[in-house]
């Protein structure tokens, strides 16, 4: 088995989280819909799913709405905005490709997207967001981390300036779920975005909290499926497998973090002893387990295939553009170089991960970087 560093696109499916899927894809199979005792059961797990998650996020269950993953979230929080009459729509140039595809379809049918600044670290330009915003803002659109740097935004600052204003507040809090803690009856947050394969949950899986009193069209009709906003036969294993991932995250977040925190110093410590190696991010406002650097004259793809022959498998950014031949748009963002760019490792660590790991990934990361040059 080689060292899983790719942590960022997906994690492993937790142990028992697949014993508490089991009885859902097995004997309980039923439609929750139904009305039969079997699927009584199904739809009272569904319940206590939703009570569970709700609960973590500090607020009341009827704001929690499965969707199949963060994607769909995203997009179902920004087509709101074609239900109104504003029509004009802030987010940032380094969002995920589900919120940034998301808002080119909205120019496309008439919406106004204007795109507020980030700094060298990938941290939100909050006066620029102040400059563009307008009376007739329907929404803003701002990560809470940032998938390839691991950035944290000034999400609370950022919603105290819209508390008081008729404009929607999105936040895509995919990368953010497990290793922060988010309290959802203290920020000033009206719709959050979460996918369950981040934190050793199933894919295909997600949640999207839309605040009491946020008007949204349903996405998908068809059915009265979460109180008729998203029809279709609820995946009761894989809602089931989200809250006891959630669950887990939540008991072992703080033993977590300083695991993975020292990780990550461990790794990053030894990557920028190597000449030519450049840290992208913020060194104070960042996830525990993220880490991109870009690495002068050597190129990303040649090392990711060098590293997959050694067992280390990591990532070059997204994994939603990967195989892309364009440079990330994240570092483009940010001002780096076509070339720095496209010479980036993103090596994301979690708990599952041990420091013999690391030190090992590291030595071989230095290696085939030698190689290569």
């Amino acid at each position: 088995m080689g060292i899983y560093l790719d942590n960022a696109a997906t994690t492993a499916l937790s142990p028992t989280v697949l014993e508490a899927m089991m009885p859902y894809l097995t004997e309980n199979f039923f439609n929750p819909s139904s009305v039969y005792s079997g699927a009584k059961a199904a739809k009272a797990a569904i319940t206590r799913a939703r009570d569970t998650i709700a609960g973590h996020l500090g607020v009341k269950s009827h704001e929690i709405y499965f969707t199949s993953g963060g994607s769909e979230a995203d997009n179902w929080a920004l087509k709101s905005v074609l239900t109104g009459t504003r029509r004009h729509v802030l987010t940032t140039p380094i969002e995920h490709e589900a919120v940034l595809k998301t808002a080119e379809f909205l120019r496309m049918q008439g919406v106004e997207v204007d795109v507020i600044r980030v700094d060298g670290d990938g941290v939100v330009d909050v006066e620029d967001f102040k400059a563009k915003l307008r009376d007739d803002t329907a929404l803003v659109s701002v990560m809470y981390a940032n998938n390839e740097l691991g950035t944290v935004e000034p999400i609370e600052a950022i919603g105290t300036i819209l508390k008081d204003r008729d404009c929607y507040f999105h936040v895509d809090a995919v990368q953010a779920l497990g290793s922060m803690v988010i309290d959802l009856s203290k920020l000033p947050v009206d719709m959050m975005s979460f996918s369950a394969h981040k934190i050793h949950g199933p894919k295909g899986i997600g949640a999207l909290f839309i605040r009491d009193g946020v008007g949204i069209n349903p996405l998908i009709h068809g059915g009265q499926q979460e109180r008729e906003r998203r029809a279709g036969t609820e995946n009761v294993a894989s809602i089931v497998g989200f809250a006891k991932a959630f669950d887990e995250a939540r008991a072992h977040m703080e033993d977590n973090v300083k695991k993975v925190a020292a990780m990550r110093e461990m790794m990053l410590t030894r990557l920028l002893k190597i000449p030519g190696v450049h840290f992208n991010g913020s060194v104070s406002h960042h996830l525990p387990g993220i880490i991109n650097v870009s690495i002068e004259g050597v190129d990303s793809t040649m090392l990711l295939m060098k590293l997959d022959m050694k067992g280390v498998w990591a990532s070059s950014g997204s994994a939603c553009t990967s195989g892309s031949i364009y440079p990330s748009h994240v570092l483009k963002a940010i001002g780096l170089s076509d070339e720095l760019a496209k010479n980036s490792l993103r090596i994301s660590i979690n708990h599952m991960n041990t420091p013999q790991q690391i030190q090992q990934a590291s030595d071989i990361i230095i290696e085939s970087i030698k190689e290569l040059r």
